[in-house]
């Protein structure tokens, strides 16, 4: 009994410690996903050679990168173009966008 109160303590401790995640509105996320249509195309399927399909992707795997160009992780290539349009987003526009991006099949 102990063990399983002590297990149950810190489950909570740790929920509570996480920050929260900003759920992403995709329809949000469609309505600013047209700068990311010039080189992502209108459907998610990239019309630049060589440049990522965002069709389908995975949401946090979206969100992280999002995060990386906007605090400068990502580099090299032409990582400086994403980094100047991720600068412009907040935290919830890069949720909307990956949300918005992530269902579309």
């Amino acid at each position: 009994m102990k063990k399983r109160l002590m297990l149950s303590t810190a489950l909570i401790v740790s929920l509570v410690g996480m920050p929260a995640m900003a759920a992403g509105d995709a329809a949000a996320g469609k309505a600013k996903s047209a700068v990311c249509a010039a080189c992502h195309g209108t459907d998610g399927i990239a019309i630049i050679p060589g440049y990522p399909n965002l069709k389908g992707q995975n949401e946090q795997y979206l969100i992280s990168s999002m995060n990386a160009y906007k605090s400068k992780e990502r580099n090299g290539g032409l990582s400086v173009l994403m980094q100047a349009q991720a600068s412009m987003l907040s935290d919830q526009d890069i949720a909307n966008l990956a949300a918005y991006y992530a269902n579309m099949k």
